[in-house]
């Protein structure tokens, strides 16, 4: 699985990369069918704007499938850790979803035997 960090009207440092890859790299540990993830970090540089920081995300999995979400906040760090929130439970929810609704597994199955 690859994070791409991509930056409108802001410059992408290490510190930032670093913190988008250690909150993002958690939504790895829900559901193993991730093929990559597309990070857009951008600042809107209008002074009557609340919300100046926008974090947006493109989750692609390997079904086809895209989840996408975006957050905005007065701080970079708390849009990212707003938008991880965010696609965490997103990304939980497709996984029930392509499971199905029938959560039954072969090891759980119990079969009563009578003689």
């Amino acid at each position: 699985m690859h994070i791409y960090v991509n930056g409108r009207n802001i410059e992408i440092t290490d510190a930032i990369k670093a913190y988008v890859k250690e909150k993002l790299g958690k939504v790895v540990n829900h559901y193993d069918q991730i093929q990559d993830i597309e990070v857009v970090l951008s600042v809107i540089k209008n002074p009557a704007a609340s919300g100046k920081h926008v974090a947006e995300v493109s989750c692609k999995m390997n079904s086809g499938d895209v989840v996408r979400c975006e957050e905005a906040a007065d701080s970079m760090y708390e849009s990212i850790d707003l938008l991880a929130d965010k696609l965490d439970r997103q990304v939980k929810k497709f996984k029930d979803k392509s499971l199905g609704s029938d959560k039954s597994s072969i090891r759980t199955e119990v079969e009563e035997v009578t003689e």
